[in-house]
């Protein structure tokens, strides 16, 4: 029993971090009706980022984590009108290719910069974390899942409760309409590209500590958010949470009680299963067709 708290534990935490990212996915589809794939190399810029400000630069942690979410949100409007905004009326296809275009451009010009060697980051405390009966609570896990609820809170109390907040919703749901009313929807997509920046980047900055800070770290985490997101139902909010979590507890389960080499491909056993028993995910609804 103690084993399987502790890997729940462990899994939530990882879990976390595909959450957010998968919301970042989540929310530029809801607002542009296109995936972005470059959405898990926001977070290996992130990880980059604070390998460059605290081990090079030997910069505090603290100030490493500052200048990093600034850089992201400039980079999340920098990324919006480079790749996105000059094809906004193309279709999705053009967008979609122009993204996996970006994703590969960041990936080389960061191996370019600094080569194909992983590099660490020591973790964000002094304290490895503290013990309760068999479970051992460790201090970066812990502050990935408390940073995770504290985002999704203010998330749901920005759309929910704040006029801007509406506005992008409402930009999200019918772009055209929202047009009609008065909805600036090209400021609105531009917040919705910084925002998912930022989540990315946050992203990267929270698991820098307990993964190698790779190139294809990127791609990795893209993947089983991309999967997290269909199994939660692609497009709702909840779901990309939820499908989160699940998929890393899952891989952690998995990892622990069949296999360490094969635990990237628990996740997508999953999203198969999915895919042929229940294809609009957990929280999606089903329909026909999509306008």
């Amino acid at each position: 029993m103690g084993i399987a708290l502790q890997l729940l534990f462990t899994g939530l935490g990882i879990g976390s971090i595909y959450a957010l990212v998968a919301l970042g996915f989540v929310l530029i589809y809801r607002a542009t009706n296109v995936v972005n794939f470059a959405q898990g190399d926001f977070a290996m810029l992130g990880a980059f980022s604070m390998v460059v400000l605290c081990i090079d630069l030997e910069l505090p942690y603290w100030l490493g984590i500052l200048i990093t979410l600034v850089a992201m949100l400039l980079f999340g409007a920098l990324f919006n009108l480079a790749v996105y905004y000059p094809l906004r009326n193309r279709g999705f296809q053009p967008v979609i290719i122009s993204t996996i275009g970006a994703s590969i451009l960041l990936e080389n010009g960061v191996l370019a910069a600094y080569g194909p060697r992983p590099q660490t980051l020591p973790g964000f405390f002094s304290s490895q974390g503290f013990s309760v009966g068999p479970i051992f609570f460790d201090s970066q896990y812990l502050l990935i899942l408390g940073v995770t609820t504290v985002m999704v809170t203010l998330q749901y109390l920005f759309f929910e409760r704040t006029l801007l907040g509406k506005k992008m919703q409402a930009t999200s749901q019918d772009k055209e309409m929202a047009s009609l009313l008065g909805i600036p929807v090209a400021t609105m997509i531009m917040l919705t590209f910084i925002y998912s920046s930022a989540l990315g980047g946050l992203a990267g900055i929270l698991v820098a500590p307990i993964l190698f800070v790779s190139v294809g770290m990127g791609s990795s985490i893209a993947l089983k958010a991309f999967a997290a997101s269909i199994i939660g139902g692609f497009g709702d909010v909840t779901g990309a949470i939820v499908g989160g979590l699940a998929l890393g507890v899952v891989e952690t389960f998995g990892a622990a009680y069949i296999s360490v080499p094969y635990k990237d491909a628990f996740a997508f056993i999953v999203l198969v299963v999915f895919l042929l028993f229940r294809p609009q995910g957990l929280f999606g609804e089903k329909v026909a067709e999509k306008a």
